[in-house]
């Protein structure tokens, strides 16, 4: 197992470009409120930050090498969700974010 985890973690990495700043999708990763999430989307779009990648490793988790490039490590809870619902609830939380930050009423 470890070793389909380290050839995930080595095609992960070679597709993340050094400028990109990176989440790691982890259930070890820091938990966040949806505004707290906002204002650090935020953040780092006022500092140059635009490029960001989010990870979402296999079923084993994250190899040490991607968890180690990556910036920042956010969790959704401790569920473990298909690749395919965790994309959605990502996406659905981004949008939230923007929402957030333009003041709109979505996330209410």
């Amino acid at each position: 197992m470890a070793s389909v985890k380290q050839k995930e973690g080595e095609r992960i990495l070679a597709r993340i470009k050094e400028r990109e700043y990176v989440y790691a999708l982890a259930i070890e990763g820091k938990q966040r409120a949806s505004e707290e999430f906002a204002e650090e989307l935020d953040r780092l779009a006022t500092y140059g930050k635009s490029d960001i990648t989010f990870v979402i490793g296999g079923s084993l988790g994250l190899s040490p090498e991607v968890m180690q490039r990556s910036d920042a490590q956010i969790s959704f809870g401790k569920l473990t969700l298909p690749h395919q619902l965790m994309r959605l609830v990502l996406t659905e939380q981004i949008y939230r974010c923007y929402m957030i930050n333009a003041g709109s009423p979505y996330h209410k």
